[in-house]
């Protein structure tokens, strides 16, 4: 369980009013939310979602009508409207996401976390004082190293961290992948793509393995550079005066 930072016991009907879980509401109304995060995003996401479930009725309509087939084409067609709207929906959403998360530190682990099937993902295995951090992620495809940050800083951190786990992962693919939109990165709305995309290489009883023989592998995060500062004393208080 994970234990949240306490605040101040002041107003602590103002904190729970502040901050709003999307679990607690209700479905309509996480609905309207997610449409709110879209309309901020792409204002002209909501009227194509709407007007292609629209325009899929209208020809069902149209069609069933022309053919005297209404009452078997028409309810098929308002199906398949809503269905595309929805889809269409949930593919907006998903950009939306992308497009809040994107260059935050950590966004690549949020992408990896949500994505379905069985990962384990470990943030920040390796990292250095510039904020180029390397995430491991292990799977059917083995172990992938994602690394967000500078390349400059990035590419010695993923050779280094490779090379660290080459020793006790013999025979598993290793593959690196940089989080960006610069050359050779891969673009943070593309991850999940590309990690699903990887061929599958282990069992899963070897990924199993694979997962307890790295838990045993110690992070190789650099600490701070400069002196190491010194725990404060307090000041020894004046001897009397012996007269």
């Amino acid at each position: 369980m994970v234990k949240k930072p306490g605040g101040t016991s002041r107003a602590p009907g103002r904190a729970a009013q502040g901050a709003v879980d999307p679990a607690s509401l209700g479905r309509f109304r996480q609905i309207a939310m997610v449409a709110g995060i879209i309309r901020r995003t792409n204002p002209a996401a909501l009227p194509v979602v709407i007007g292609s479930g629209a325009g899929v009725i209208a020809l069902a309509v149209l069609a069933g009508l022309l053919t005297g087939t209404a009452p078997f084409v028409i309810p098929v067609g308002v199906l398949a409207g809503v269905l595309a709207a929805v889809i269409l929906f949930g593919r907006y959403a998903k950009s939306a996401q992308y497009a809040a998360i994107a260059g935050q530190p950590g966004a690549a682990v949020a992408i990896v976390q949500s994505m379905r099937g069985r990962w384990t993902v470990t943030p920040a295995v390796a990292g250095n004082r510039n904020l180029d951090v390397v995430h491991r992620v292990v799977g059917r495809p083995g172990v992938i190293l994602i690394g967000e940050g500078s390349p400059a800083g990035l590419a010695s951190l993923l050779a280094a961290e490779k090379k660290r786990i080459a020793r006790i992962a013999y025979g598993v693919p290793i593959t690196e992948l940089q989080v960006g939109d610069g050359p050779g990165q891969v673009p943070i709305r593309q991850l999940e793509r590309k990690l699903m995309t990887l061929p599958r290489a282990l069992k899963p009883a070897a990924v199993s393995d694979l997962n307890g023989r790295l838990k045993a592998l110690p992070t190789a995060l650099q600490p701070p550079r400069g002196p190491v500062p010194r725990p404060g004393r307090m000041p020894r208080p004046p001897r009397p005066k012996v007269r």
